[in-house]
């Protein structure tokens, strides 16, 4: 597929999509460093896993960096217990807290100043986090207009050839940015209708005949 027709599907996708489902509301946290708590968490496992650990967390009162980088391991790794993989998300909410601190004494909003660029090269720097949670963190914390590449996307569109199965995340997400006018809002949206189609419809056992992107075989 060309890259103008590429450019050209993918704009019509989004229409589509939010023509069928509407506005997502995505991401659902109460504070932006709940929501970076959430990106993390969500690794591997499914989001309702992710809402008890969260909703523990709040019961303890530790959804504060300074809150969570007083806890101890033991008390964090047993209130995320629900959310899979405990003790290695325990070290990776630590490692985010504590690089959160000694690169900008603990302030969220500090480091929401930096550059998108240098923010991303900082996160990618954590042990933990990876390009998508670190694009979520920038994306639905940090308000920067970064497009997120998960499974769901990797997933639709290789099967409708938009992307070749083997593409890489850089790849993928090149191609977005590169088709779509910049802005963090409609990068968050496109990639909550993603999740959202991907969850009803592109799962592994696909449920094309009812999906809202099926009309996609008038470019083929």
């Amino acid at each position: 597929m060309r890259k103008t027709l590429k450019s050209k599907v993918l704009k019509d996708i989004h229409k589509r999509l939010y023509g069928y489902y509407g506005p997502q509301g995505w991401w659902p946290g109460r504070t932006r460093f709940e929501v970076i708590v959430g990106a993390i968490l969500t690794q591997n496992t499914a989001w309702t896993n992710v809402e008890k650990a969260i909703s523990a967390l709040r019961r303890a009162k530790l959804l504060s960096p300074i809150r969570m980088k007083e806890a101890s391991t033991t008390t964090l790794a047993a209130l995320i217990r629900p959310a899979g993989y405990f003790n290695v998300k325990t070290k990776r909410l630590k490692n985010f807290v504590n690089f959160l601190f000694e690169r900008y004494g603990g302030s969220l909003a500090k480091a929401s100043n930096r550059p998108s660029d240098i923010l991303r090269h900082e996160l990618l720097a954590v042990n933990g986090i990876g390009p998508e949670t670190c694009d979520s963190i920038l994306l639905y914390a940090f308000k920067k207009p970064v497009f997120v590449v998960d499974a769901y996307t990797k997933r639709i569109f290789s099967r409708h050839a938009i992307v070749e199965r083997g593409a890489t995340y850089q790849e993928i997400q090149k191609l977005f940015m590169d088709s779509l006018r910049p802005g963090e809002r409609l990068y968050n949206e496109y990639h909550a209708l993603i999740v959202r189609v991907g969850k009803d419809f592109c799962r592994a056992k696909a449920r094309c005949d009812r999906c809202p992107l099926n009309y996609l075989q008038i470019y083929f």
